[in-house]
């Protein structure tokens, strides 16, 4: 009996000797990524679940403090888009639910008829839900979404109007009569998908109408774009090429370059015509070359800003772009591994420490460093849940092509 206690004490220590040299396996980065966003994205969830109410987060406020929005503002649709991805990227059952919660909070944003990004809303928000979910009241709502689209749809310039332009606006007193921003390029995909659901060609239409129309006053003949093309509600001409969130009218903000990339590679995705992936590589291999592109390939705030390096960056355009370029590598062009090489780069900064915010802090956002508008003195060097959700859109679409 005292030999065969031996024996077997032996065989514990051993067992526990080798439990305690045995080095874990090390998680990939992927793993790394996604574990560290569900943990700050949770303290979000946790504290609005305590809160008894829907709460919308969107960046931080004047004090510091989460600022959160209606279900009207155009960023609206991002946070409930980060937990479908983020439920996607964890298959973690119990975000499911609240994904759901969080899109249907939003749902009257289908009625919106006064503002262009309604595309951004309902798209991100159930878009994804009808993607990973398919529920089929999610249908209805993305095709209600895109008939209040397009009302703001101009016969005479051929595009979708972005902004109203009345009383003391600020865009009243620029003197637009019918402000176009390359941002609307993002809304169009709401339009291709309504087709899709719908089969009522009006809104794919509709679509390559203000594709077509952007493509031909939008851009200069280096690839880089203008923000605002102001045009005649009377006879379509164009009126003004000037900007509202760059530095200047002639100057390449940062964000519009990512927002005319992501827009013409989705409308080459549903239509196939290349003059739109070609447009999309040219502002790209315009962003790319530009000798203000810092190493680590998050831009500035605008390129072209007069105290560089000593200016803002703009997380949330190299999220756009990433994702855009995880696309883009999947289709018919020239060295398409470049491309993702591009975006792995692109995403590997933003995961840094330079970037990505410490477990509770930066309002429970996950990247720092995103600029709204400097012109406006809004929200300057703070978190944007758009960063965010791009973010969280590259990550599964680089995840998806490494499998």
């Amino acid at each position: 009996m005292k030999l065969r206690t031996s024996i077997l004490l032996g065989c514990a220590a051993l067992f526990t000797a080798t439990s305690c040299t045995t080095t874990p396996a090390k998680k990939s980065w992927s793993e790394q990524v996604i574990e560290n966003a569900r943990a700050q994205i949770g303290l979000e969830i946790d504290t609005i679940e305590a809160s008894g109410k829907c709460l919308n987060p969107v960046t931080l406020n004047s004090k510091g403090g989460v600022y959160y929005c209606g279900p009207a503002d155009w960023r609206s649709g991002f946070f409930p888009g980060s937990v479908w991805y983020l439920y996607e990227l964890t298959g973690d059952q119990t975000l499911l639910p609240l994904a759901q919660k969080y899109t249907e909070a939003i749902s009257e944003a289908q009625y919106l008829t006064w503002h262009h990004d309604i595309g951004f809303i309902i798209n991100c928000s159930f878009g994804n839900g009808l993607r990973i979910n398919q529920k089929p009241e999610y249908k209805d709502v993305m095709i209600q979404a895109a008939k209040s689209l397009c009302t703001r749809f101009r016969e005479k310039p051929q595009v979708i109007q972005s902004w109203d332009v009345k009383g003391n606006s600020w865009q009243s007193q620029r003197g637009w009569e019918c402000p176009v921003i390359i941002d609307n390029m993002m809304n169009l995909e709401l339009l291709f998908e309504a087709t899709k659901l719908s089969g009522d060609s009006t809104f794919y239409n509709v679509a390559v109408a203000h594709a077509d129309r952007t493509l031909q006053e939008h851009f200069r003949p280096d690839g880089s774009c203008y923000h605002v093309i102001d045009y005649s509600i009377e006879d379509g001409t164009v009126r003004h090429r000037q900007t509202a969130q760059g530095y200047a009218d002639e100057s390449a903000w940062a964000r519009g370059q990512a927002w005319a990339i992501y827009g013409y590679t989705v409308c080459f995705r549903e239509t196939k015509d290349r003059k739109y992936l070609d447009q999309a590589l040219k502002t790209f291999e315009f962003m790319k070359n530009h000798k203000n592109m810092p190493a680590d390939l998050v831009p500035y705030w605008d390129l072209d800003a007069p105290n560089i390096p000593n200016e803002p960056r703009d997380a949330s355009s190299a999220s756009v772009i990433a994702s855009a370029l995880y696309e883009i590598c999947t289709y018919p062009v020239e060295n398409p591994q470049s491309y993702k090489e591009y975006a792995d780069k692109i995403m590997e900064s933003l995961a840094t420490a330079d970037y990505t915010a410490p477990l509770g802090e930066n309002g429970r956002f996950l990247l720092m460093h995103s600029v709204g508008s400097i012109p406006h003195n809004s929200e300057i060097d703070v978190p944007l849940n758009y960063a965010d959700y791009y973010y969280l859109e590259a990550l599964k679409r680089k995840i998806d092509l490494e499998k």
